[in-house]
């Protein structure tokens, strides 16, 4: 482009910043809607009374513009801040079902550890960056939110 810096070019493109972190946490998989045996069929191994526990990798990723000075979308040491704040304090080594008052009354499945990790992102991250939450449960268990 004739006329065009290549500070303005830079100011205009998009990066994605994944920040990976681990935690330990142990639940069961229990619905209060669903009768006993419902549980039971639904949820099989998962719904064990004295619970399960699991070492979860969480990838965080935020999407955003390439600032032209810093050359950054984030600062990645106010992303692992963030994490901190929305997942490690609260979730890890925690029992999710009776340490976290979100999972009293939602299922801790994946899918909701996922939508309770954006939302509590959400509200520490500048607007519109946070991108997406993926949560590897196990090797072969892997759920991605996109707060949709």
């Amino acid at each position: 482009m004739a006329g065009s810096s290549v500070t303005d070019r830079v100011a205009e493109r998009l990066g994605f910043i994944t920040r990976v972190q681990s935690f330990s946490a142990c639940h069961r998989l229990h619905s209060l809607h669903l009768s006993d045996e419902e549980n039971k069929r639904v949820y099989g191994k998962c719904n064990n009374p004295n619970g399960h526990g699991h070492n979860y990798k969480v990838e965080v990723t935020v999407r955003g513009k390439i600032d032209a000075h810093t050359g950054m979308v984030m600062n990645l040491t106010d992303l692992k801040a963030c994490i901190e704040e929305a997942i490690m304090i609260p979730l890890d080594h925690k029992n999710l079902d009776k340490d976290v008052p979100y999972f009293a009354e939602v299922v801790s499945t994946t899918e909701n550890v996922a939508v309770y990790i954006w939302d509590h992102m959400v509200k520490l991250l500048p607007p519109s960056l946070l991108y997406e939450i993926k949560i590897h449960e196990t090797d072969k268990n892997i759920v991605i939110y996109r707060g949709e």
